[in-house]
């Protein structure tokens, strides 16, 4: 298996999970300025899921265009609620409105990752979880926020499933790795086939 990779992301969480099952990693973050991207493939209808998908190739093939036959992993996550993407919040009044949004409901967390070498896309793969958020006043929401520091309410979509956030869902159905933001046991196989 192929156990050394770029990962084109400065996401700590990824390059632990990669790390943890024993996949060395470079990390050369992209900077692709994702928003006016998210922005163009809604006006032309795409599904969060495309969005993501689209996101996680555009980091990957960055990166990989710049460093010559290396394998790059590029990695996006999106929350889809009733088929509209909820992007990260700007500022503690944003992740406010999305928790209210999400409240009470469920909703799916995408999380797509794709392989690029020499700045063409090798593989791709995108994996849903879904989420139910439990039903909260609005002080309790307020609260919640409170708890959060900065780093990690604009790193993870407002809420951090591997901290205080498990504790704002009724139900949880899928994979806890695509959750955190890379279905990892997919990347391996594919890895291991190379």
């Amino acid at each position: 298996m192929l156990n050394e990779i770029i990962l084109a992301s400065k996401s700590e969480v990824r390059k632990q999970i990669l790390n943890k099952h024993g996949i060395n990693c470079q990390v050369e973050p992209s900077n692709v300025d994702e928003e006016p991207v998210k922005q163009s493939l809604i006006r032309e209808g795409a599904t969060p899921e495309t969005i993501s998908k689209n996101l996680a190739e555009l980091k990957a093939i960055k990166v990989s265009l710049k460093k010559k036959d290396k394998i790059v992993l590029g990695a996006d996550s999106v929350i889809d609620l009733e088929g509209k993407i909820i992007s990260k919040p700007e500022n503690r009044e944003e992740a406010l409105e999305i928790l209210k949004k999400l409240n009470g409901k469920h909703h799916f967390l995408i999380s797509s990752v794709c392989l690029s070498k020499n700045g063409k896309m090798i593989w791709h793969y995108s994996d849903k979880a879904k989420l139910t958020m439990k039903n909260f006043e609005i002080a309790e929401l307020k609260n919640y926020l409170k708890k959060i520091t900065d780093k990690a309410l604009y790193a993870y979509n407002v809420y951090q499933i591997e901290g205080a956030g498990k504790d704002l869902f009724l139900k949880i159905e899928g994979n806890e790795n695509t959750i955190m933001g890379l279905p990892i046991e997919k990347i391996k196989e594919y890895l291991r086939n190379l």
